[in-house]
């Protein structure tokens, strides 16, 4: 069962993410901070993938946790790199500062509405049929 204010509350940070990776490049009229938003959209998608291919099926009953360490390896290295790319770029005078801080705080908005809602709604189905 889906608890309302719950999607509602998480909607409403993932779209007050958004608006500062997009302010971070409208205002400085410079749209490299938003790769930013498109790394930190894609870093929970290897723990999801892997960790699928992870479980026991029929030819191999044992759990295999290969999978799942590398999907938190390329997770990791994602999340990395969507913290410390608008660093670098504004660090080489690519972005301003503002833009660079307004960027990451969106990010992390983003990735943690992401992380949140995986771990509320994404468990375990055992009540459906």
């Amino acid at each position: 069962m889906v608890h309302t204010p719950a999607v509602i509350l998480l909607s409403f940070v993932l779209a007050a993410g958004f608006l500062l990776v997009i302010l971070s490049c409208a205002l400085w009229a410079n749209w490299l901070p938003l790769l930013v938003a498109l790394t930190f959209v894609l870093a929970p998608l290897p723990n999801s993938i892997c960790s699928r291919c992870a479980r026991a099926d029929d030819i191999s009953p044992e759990y295999n946790s290969t999978y799942v360490d590398f999907g938190r390896f390329v997770t990791g290295m994602l999340v990395t790199t969507g913290l410390c790319l608008p660093i670098l770029l504004a660090h080489s005078a690519l972005i301003q500062p503002a833009a660079c801080w307004m960027s990451i705080a969106g990010g992390g908005l983003v990735y943690g509405t992401i992380l949140v809602y995986s771990g509320w709604f994404g468990g375990s189905t055992d009540d459906e049929f």
